[in-house]
């Protein structure tokens, strides 16, 4: 974290951006979060989290993701209908992350 100086010329530590996980709804820092993106191809992890399109985070643990999908909050926290294809991505991804709730970071 680098520090900026004020208006008084003190030093104050810069702030990191926050996020809402839309699996468990616990907020963590930006960079602790998996971002997924509605783009024109569709539904799709964005691993740089600079994609354009309208983005939501989730934790990097099964919980959040089988939660997210069954309770449809993938899909209105992206404002559509997820198609067969995007859930089969998103699914494949789901496969990829542990089980344990010992991802979660927090910086």
């Amino acid at each position: 974290m680098s520090p900026t100086k004020s208006k008084k010329g003190t030093m104050k530590p810069r702030r990191r951006p926050v996020r809402t996980c839309i699996g468990c709804r616990e907020t963590g820092p930006k960079n602790g979060l998996i971002r997924i993106v509605r783009g024109p191809e569709g539904v799709q992890v964005d691993p740089t989290g600079k994609q354009a399109g309208r983005g939501a985070y989730m934790h990097a643990q099964r919980a959040c993701w089988e939660r997210a999908l069954q309770s449809q909050q993938v899909a209105r926290a992206l404002r559509m209908e997820i198609g067969l294809q995007d859930r089969q991505r998103l699914e494949s991804h789901f496969a990829t992350l542990p089980e344990d709730d010992f991802q979660k970071v927090i910086i």
